[in-house]
This record gives structure tokens, C-alpha cells and sequence, in this order.
């Protein structure tokens, strides 16, 4: 026969393996709900009407809290999926909406320089001299015109720069995507996908409006696309003399 002690003593252990177990349980379900919410996107993602193309992470690049002026350029980042086996062609353009903080843009695509206009003539100073021959001289039919007293002659203002500077040349966005391929944009490309020439100005919070158009007859997709996050704080602003310093 067990004494009063004794059972006290297994009562207690017992308890305390209940209450062990309980709490396994609970810690068990609180992961299993932990590990079921998605991780937050910036981005916005988007399928076509057919599913045929997804768009995923699309973000304009955060550039300080000022944002991007009227008329100005931004880079986008964004991810193009084909989900069918043949070949697609994605065309991106902008156009004006009447959503709140959302602007447009005139164009889409990437920018890059333009060769250099060069003039028909050659400069004076870039002639090559073909050995026997004399330099050509001023036409006798057109004598140099002394100048005019009080009048100064500006060196080389007769002369015409030999070339223009060069034009930047815009790539509208129409992106082949090969069957089960992607095609994928970020800012630190060499020549970004771009929205060129902002409506207004487009600043964090906002949103730039896109419309997407797809070959394979899809009906188009337009999406608003934001200003991404930064990826650390902003600086705060130097606080007041004194202001940190307790009174006495």
C-alpha cells in the first residue's frame, strides 16, 4: 500500500506531463500557422486574362523621397514569364488613368545613345595630305574680306562643328519571350527598362500606370505599377541642441 506521500509525488509528476505535453501542442500549432503567410511583396503580380504570361514583382526603383519629376525618366523593375510552348511578343506602353496617385508616361522602353550626325566636308584640320600635291587654297573668285575697323573676328566663327551631338535613341518595349521562357528587368541593367517622360511627378506611394499587350491575342493587362520600398530607413534629420540633454 503506497503512503499519502507517494501519491502526492505522482500526481504532481503527472500533472506536470499534461501540462508539458499542452504546451508542445500549442507551440506546434502556432509554427504550422507561422509557416503558412506569405513573405510581403512590394510588387505587384498579375497573370493575363488567359494565364498565358505572369507578371511578377513589378516596381518603379526608388530614387529618394523627392521622387522623379514631370517629364522625367524612371527604371522599372519586373519578371515576364511565358507559360505556353510557342513564342510570345509583350508589348508595354502607358497611358492616362483617372486613379487617384497614379500618373502616366509617354513611352515605354530602354534608352541608348545615337551615332553622331557628321557633316558631308571633312575639317581642315582632319584633311589628310596625299604626298605631291599642294593643299587647296582659298578661290580667287572669293578674296578674304579684311575686317571692318571696331569690328573683332572671333577665331573659327566661320567654321561648322564636323558633328551634331548625339540623340537619344528610345527602344519601344516589345519583348520576345521564348515558349517556357522569361524575360526579366532590373534597374542595374546596362540599358533598363524604362517609363519615358513621366505625366507628372511620381513619387513614393504613387504609382505609374502600364498596359501590357500580348501576340497570342490575350485581352491586354493593365496594371499600376508603385514605387518600391527602400531597402533601409531614410536618415533622420539632426535633432536640436540640447535636445537629448535632461534639465537639471
Amino acid at each position: 500500500m503506497r503512503s499519502l506521500g507517494t501519491r502526492r509525488a505522482a500526481l504532481v509528476a503527472g500533472a506536470a506531463t499534461v501540462a508539458v505535453i499542452a504546451l508542445a501542442g500549442c507551440s506546434a500549432g502556432q509554427v504550422a500557422e507561422t509557416a503558412m503567410l506569405d513573405t510581403p511583396i512590394v510588387g505587384v503580380d498579375a497573370n493575363s486574362a488567359d494565364d498565358s504570361v505572369f507578371v511578377r514583382d513589378a516596381t518603379v526603383q526608388y530614387n529618394g523621397l523627392e521622387g522623379y519629376a514631370k517629364d522625367a525618366n524612371a527604371p522599372l523593375q519586373l519578371s515576364l514569364y511565358n507559360q505556353t510552348t510557342t513564342e510570345l511578343t509583350v508589348t508595354i506602353s502607358s497611358r492616362p488613368t483617372d486613379q487617384p496617385q497614379v500618373v502616366s508616361a509617354r513611352q515605354v522602353g530602354t534608352v541608348g545613345a545615337a551615332a553622331p550626325v557628321t557633316g558631308n566636308q571633312p575639317s581642315a584640320a582632319n584633311a589628310t595630305e596625299i604626298p605631291g600635291e599642294e593643299p587647296p587654297s582659298a578661290s580667287p573668285s572669293q578674296p578674304a574680306t579684311a575686317p571692318q575697323p571696331g569690328v573683332s573676328v572671333q577665331p573659327g566663327a566661320a567654321e561648322q562643328p564636323a558633328s551634331a551631338p548625339a540623340a537619344a535613341q528610345v527602344t519601344p518595349a516589345n519583348i520576345k519571350i521564348a515558349p517556357l521562357g522569361s524575360a526579366l528587368f532590373r534597374p542595374t541593367d546596362r540599358q533598363p527598362l524604362q517609363v519615358i517622360g513621366l505625366s507628372d511627378a511620381l513619387k513614393p506611394g504613387m504609382s505609374v500606370n502600364l498596359v501590357l499587350q500580348f501576340s497570342n491575342g490575350s485581352a491586354p493587362l493593365e496594371i499600376q505599377v508603385p514605387v518600391a520600398i527602400p531597402l533601409s530607413p531614410a536618415s533622420r534629420a539632426p535633432g536640436n541642441e540640447g535636445e537629448d540633454i535632461e534639465s537639471e
